[in-house]
């Protein structure tokens, strides 16, 4: 059996390392042909040395005489910038592009990644999120298959399968470590309180995006673009136990669902062998630890920027990549203490009334609106009284 070739683009975050977790799981199956990283260059190197790589990429240039230097004695490409990021994903031997970067930078890679007709393995969410038409109509002219590594969105892919007539997809979320707080506690939340989630163990900027329920509305984006529904057929659930990862009801009312340990190495897995089930040595789900199972509705009141994503959804146009813009801004500012945690949908909604809509964008005028989104998200920050906007 030919061992397919993967390339991993963000190999240090939490997805990538899970993924060379997966690889080594089956190494008679898959093996790495190019990691990429942003900052953490000993990481890489530390991968690099292990599983051998035909190349590999840092997007911080100032890092790569580091990275070339430590892998001088391997026979590894070794290269450092955005657009080196964008090329690698072409190289012909290439059979599955897994998208594990984090933020807007995801986006072009995975559109060569798409032109060059691998498989994406997608985890980089703000690229269905800014893009997700332009991202399907490439996927369709150059029949490249997306395959969703989402823990919600690989759930419903499995339901999906079947192929029967669908009513709903129901997202669940977990409703992150302030679930039970009131606004006025959400007001003077901490970064470190944030950044510790309930079940799951992510980065820095999708663990903040979590706790504000900006992830799950990202997830409704990908949803409708990765399966082709309308909005108003995405309904979000807080299920704060993470076993049911999403569910599907179809036109007759029966519903299907997706049950498992919170480990993002089953998606991931399921991307890279889809159609087959391979074995793993993960962990199992123990029926008799489930106690109870709870539903509730997401309070938008709460938290807004499931709403305002919500909003963009139905907006259309350039309007998902001036909420994903503003929020990576705002995201950043809480992190450095520089913004409140219910600052940041003021944030997001004052730049999403202030830049520019277009309805039909092309990929210049995402580039466009992302830096116009920024600037004007970062405008907002340094505007004194702002309400929540400062701590």
């Amino acid at each position: 059996m030919k061992k397919k070739q993967i390339a991993i683009l963000g190999s240090t975050g939490s997805i990538g390392t899970q993924a060379l977790q997966v690889i080594e799981e089956h190494p008679d199956r898959y093996e790495v042909y190019a990691l990429t990283a942003n900052n953490r260059v000993e990481e890489l190197i530390g991968q690099a040395r292990q599983f051998r790589p035909e190349a590999v990429v840092i997007a911080n240039e100032q890092c790569y005489p580091r990275l070339k230097e430590a892998l001088a004695d391997l026979p590894i490409k070794v290269y450092a910038g955005a657009d080196a990021i964008s090329q690698v994903v072409e190289s012909g031997p290439i059979d599955i592009v897994l998208t594990a970067m984090v933020g807007y930078a995801g986006l072009r890679p995975t559109m060569n990644a798409i032109r060059a007709g691998k498989t994406i393995a997608l985890a980089n969410k703000e690229t269905m999120v800014v893009a997700g038409e332009l991202i399907n109509s490439l996927a369709r002219q150059y029949h490249t298959p997306i395959l969703p590594v989402d823990s919600e969105h690989s759930a419903i892919f499995q339901c999906l399968e079947a192929q029967n007539p669908v009513e709903k997809l129901i997202l669940t979320a977990s409703g992150g470590p302030f679930r039970t707080f009131s606004k006025q506690q959400l007001a003077h939340v901490t970064k470190e309180q944030a950044l510790k989630h309930p079940n799951w163990s992510m980065g820095a900027k999708i663990t903040i995006d979590s706790a504000s329920m900006m992830n799950k509305g990202f997830e409704v984006i990908e949803a409708k673009w990765l399966f082709g529904v309308r909005p108003e057929q995405i309904e979000v659930v807080v299920h704060p136990q993470s076993v049911i990862h999403s569910m599907v009801e179809f036109e007759d009312g029966a519903v299907k669902a997706q049950l498992g340990v919170p480990d993002m190495r089953l998606p991931i897995q399921y991307a890279f062998s889809f159609p087959q089930r391979l074995p793993s040595s993960f962990g199992r789900l123990d029926f008799m630890q489930c106690h109870e199972l709870t539903f509730e509705a997401p309070d938008t009141d709460r938290f807004r920027n499931l709403a305002l994503a919500y909003e963009a959804l139905h907006q259309g146009g350039n309007m998902p990549c001036i909420v994903n813009a503003a929020n990576e801004v705002a995201v950043a500012a809480f992190l450095a203490d520089r913004l409140s945690f219910l600052g940041m949908s003021e944030v997001i909604e004052q730049t999403m009334q202030r830049v520019a809509f277009v309805a039909t964008p092309s990929y210049e005028d995402y580039v466009a609106t992302d830096a116009e989104a920024r600037r004007m998200a970062e405008e907002l920050l340094a505007t004194p009284g702002q309400g929540c906007l400062h701590r």
